[in-house]
């Protein structure tokens, strides 16, 4: 890809590339509050786990000099009221409040310093987390190549690429790597309903970065793979329970089932962040439902008759009996993944 970057952060402003504007314009936004964090990754200006996390930990250092208060007791009590409204801004990803809660732990832990002192701490850690999500990136796309053979085609749902964090991707990291190495992969990628992620963004970074790609829609999944023209499944993940079952953009739990039956590996890439151990099973996972205009409209135009019932979630969760592995940056995680999983973590 040209260099398109997702996020940075400039002069005390965090910037955002308006994913809600690609394929047809490349637009950056500067934000200056934590509201205006809040409202970008509500409205999916940014989005992807990975991304949605950093973006976070630097809207936190934009709270930090929002609040007005130099001593720290009352400094921390509106400090933390700012981090539990921006944990509202979209509830599945687990990274969002675990940017939030480092933050949050950062502040205590520098508590005997000036709040202007404890201001540039915060500022130091959300830049750490920010440099910590492009090697974990790195390295699961590395994982993720140990498992494929050259000349592999893999399917894709959503977008869990450059676009989706701070460089390379979890799920695309693998074309990525693939490139650096020489390793001739394909990419078939779904669109994505409702918000056609998959043509939008993923046949978008793709097809810029040079990868063989071609989109699909997603009712051809099947069809694809009934032909023998997928070697392996790669999704990305906003949430991962501690018994394995993967909370993903809707649709990706259709995807699991087509490739358990046609005997295709599914393999889920994720940063252990995404891990939740607190989470026990994928039914504790909350699924966050967004509004039915996304459903009954495509661009604006709409192609459902007025008033019509929609029923509009956003993620659905894929159980761990279908998923292959789950790929870290720290290793990979095969079944039974309430051990491994932790294993893993532990690394």
């Amino acid at each position: 890809m040209d260099k398109i970057q997702t996020l940075a952060w400039r002069n005390g402003k965090l910037v955002l590339l308006d994913q809600t504007l690609l394929p047809n314009e490349i637009c950056y936004k500067e934000l200056s509050t934590e509201k205006e964090v809040f409202d970008a990754i509500r409205t999916m200006v940014v989005r992807g786990a990975p991304a949605i996390g950093v973006s976070a930990a630097y809207a936190m250092v934009l709270a930090a000099h929002e609040v007005d208060k130099e001593d720290f007791e009352p400094f921390i009590v509106d400090y933390e009221a700012l981090g539990e409204h921006l944990s509202k801004s979209r509830p599945t990803a687990v990274n969002l409040n675990w940017a939030i809660n480092r933050m949050i732990k950062c502040a205590h832990a520098n508590k005997n310093f000036s709040v202007s002192k404890i201001r540039e701490k915060l500022e130091q850690e959300a830049i750490a987390i920010h440099n910590e999500d492009l090697q974990i990136n790195r390295k699961i796309g590395e994982n993720l190549l140990s498992l494929l053979k050259r000349g592999d085609t893999v399917l894709t749902h959503c977008n869990a690429g450059a676009l989706a964090t701070s460089e390379y991707g979890t799920a695309l990291s693998v074309f990525y790597l693939a490139q650096e190495k020489n390793f001739p992969l394909k990419a078939y990628a779904n669109e994505t309903r409702p918000r056609l992620q998959g043509a939008r963004l993923t046949s978008f970074e793709l097809y810029h970065a040079g990868v063989d790609v071609t989109l699909i829609s997603d009712n051809m999944a099947a069809v694809l793979m009934s032909q023998g023209k997928v070697d392996a499944v790669i999704v990305g993940c906003d949430r991962v329970a501690a018994n394995g079952d993967v909370a993903n953009k809707i649709g990706t739990f259709n995807v699991s089932i087509l490739a358990k039956h046609f005997n295709i590996p599914m393999y889920i890439a994720t940063p252990t962040p995404t891990i939740d151990f607190d989470c026990i099973t994928g039914e504790s996972i909350p699924i966050e439902e967004r509004d039915g205009e996304e459903i009954a409209t495509i661009n604006g135009v709409r192609i459902a008759p007025e008033g019509i019932k929609t029923y509009n979630p956003s993620f659905d969760v894929t159980p761990a009996e279908n998923i292959t592995a789950i790929v870290t940056e720290k290793g990979i995680a095969y079944p039974p993944f309430d051990v491994s999983l932790k294993d893993v973590f532990n690394n």
